[in-house]
């Protein structure tokens, strides 16, 4: 891909590492000789913006950051039918993990250069009077996105570690919600479930939290969104289920299970906020008890560029 590329830079992501891997790619890209141009974004909002108007000038829209930033970028990019590629520069990066890019930033630049296009799927996400937003991982309620909001305010710990310890923290003053997920396929009838818990994820992909494989079945381009819930049990199951998830070996426990659908109706029976790709939804910040939020699979809408 000969470019030209417009790079949006989160400058928060990683603490920083997100200049030390600029820098790397920089270099890359310079050896090729292509046309680039950096943006250096100011929050979640303004990084959609430079994309946007990249996007409509043709521009490949590369990400240098998060799973935030990441997933950020990629309704923006795939709704201006453009071509986006990612710079894994957070403390997760689960998000390129499954599309194969390395960690590497030099290595990560060899992708955007001799790579290949590939169609992937997002998740649309609404709630009623709202527009939809589209996001690429995940999108989930419960434990995880109050570990989440956890975990985006300490500092002090490394990345692996990071989401786990954040988990704890959320399940010591954790108390059962009801979750209620209307799920459909396809043009059959919608299967609901009710159920007191700690969790639901919606994946899009295999990963969340930094490595965790919270839905081990979910591939990234066939159309369906995995489903994966955690009934109320012990606090002690949850605790036992974060020591497996890394594996994926969580599912064989009796309190989890996974669904399959194109589309999910969620809502819960108190206030809570919901989240996607390690950021809190705004339009969930908190979702209000009984509100439904709208989660769907959108087949094959970003043209990604991955390694060969």
């Amino acid at each position: 891909m000969s470019g030209p590329f417009s790079i949006v830079v989160n400058p928060a992501a990683g603490h920083g590492r997100s200049q030390r891997v600029l820098a790397a790619v920089l270099a890359t890209l310079d050896t090729a000789g292509v046309t680039y141009h950096v943006s250096e974004s100011s929050s979640l909002d303004n990084a959609r913006e430079i994309a946007r108007r990249a996007a409509q000038l043709g521009d490949v829209v590369v990400a240098v950051g998060g799973d935030g930033t990441a997933g950020a970028l990629a309704g923006v990019v795939a709704s201006a039918d453009g071509r986006y590629g990612i710079i894994p520069a957070g403390r997760g990066n689960d998000i390129a993990r499954v599309l194969g890019i390395p960690a590497d930033p030099a290595s990560a630049a060899l992708a955007l250069l001799d790579g290949q296009l590939r169609k992937v799927d997002l998740i649309g996400v609404s709630v009623p009077g709202r527009p939809e937003t589209a996001v690429v991982g995940s999108v989930y309620a419960g434990v995880p996105s109050i570990a989440g909001e956890i975990a985006n305010r300490a500092r002090w710990l490394p990345g692996p570690l990071h989401y786990p310890v954040a988990a704890l923290r959320a399940l010591a003053t954790w108390t059962p919600a009801t979750f209620r997920a209307e799920i459909r396929s396809g043009a059959a009838g919608a299967a609901v479930l009710e159920y007191p818990g700690y969790a639901i994820v919606v994946a899009n992909v295999a990963y969340f939290g930094a490595g965790m494989r919270v839905a081990p079945p979910a591939v990234i381009d066939d159309g369906v969104l995995d489903i994966v819930i955690m009934r109320d049990g012990p606090k002690l199951a949850f605790v036992r289920a974060l020591t497996r998830i890394r594996s994926g070996t969580h599912l064989t426990l009796p309190q989890i299970s996974v669904e399959r659908g194109t589309e999910i109706v969620l809502s819960i029976d108190r206030d809570m906020a919901a989240a996607a790709d390690g950021e809190t939804l705004p339009c969930a910040a908190p979702l209000r008890a009984g509100t439904p939020l709208r989660i769907r699979a959108l087949p094959g809408v970003l043209t990604v560029l991955t390694p060969r």
